[in-house]
């Protein structure tokens, strides 16, 4: 049966290249799965039908005919049993991979997100000029942890896995004047974001945005 995965029609240009069905579409991507993205708005996210697939109406959501989805973590960790191009056929390498994209969503995120919400969300709000700085020394120190596990690897694992999957679109998140004080990081997220299967997962993540452009 054919994979379908839930996607926004159109965001703001911020946003766009961020939202998150990116790293299922790169994992499908990475694994030579094809799918089909299944396009919602505003309307969408809140109906009863959206609402039974994704609770929160937000995106990715996932179904194969075998198992429905949400959140992206879960369905790249659910791709990464899928295909040997996301993880070692062992149960101790996929173990591993597993440890990597919840260290990516639980020791990272969390605290870029934060960066977000005091440059985007409430940018010029007086409490974010105390806060900023709090958040800017704990991301960090949790990058200068990374940087010394990666050391001189290519990948977090010496090969390219969901792992390194994840932690890279997490990175992508992180501003390039904090991540270039981290060499081995920055040329880390270079070189996973320039493989083929992200380029390609962008480009369709990219059109339907170019396409459902409001008129100017």
């Amino acid at each position: 049966m054919t994979i379908h995965v839930s996607a926004f029609r159109w965001v703001p240009p911020f946003a766009q290249g961020h939202v998150r069905d990116l790293r299922v579409r790169w994992a499908l991507e990475e694994a030579g799965l094809p799918y089909q993205a299944a396009l919602i708005g505003p309307a969408d996210q809140t109906s009863e039908t959206y609402r039974a697939w994704q609770p929160f109406g937000q995106v990715p959501a996932f179904r194969d005919g075998e198992v429905e989805l949400f959140e992206s973590g879960a369905i790249v960790l659910y791709l990464s049993r899928q295909s040997p191009a996301l993880a070692p056929k062992d149960e101790a390498g996929r173990a591993r991979v597993a440890t990597w994209i919840l260290a990516a969503l639980n020791s990272l995120e969390p605290h870029i997100g934060q960066l977000a919400l005091t440059d985007i969300f409430h940018k010029g709000e007086t409490w974010t000029v105390e806060r900023r700085p709090q958040i800017v020394a704990m991301i960090e120190k949790r990058l200068q942890q990374l940087e010394a596990w990666l050391g001189g690897k290519d990948y977090l694992e010496g090969r390219f896995t969901a792992g390194d999957l994840m932690m890279a679109s997490v990175l992508r998140d992180v501003p390039d004047d904090i991540l270039s004080r981290f060499p081995r990081l920055e040329a880390y997220r270079a070189r996973c974001i320039a493989r083929p299967a992200f380029v390609r997962a962008l480009e369709a993540q990219m059109a339907p945005f170019r396409e459902n452009a409001p008129a100017a």
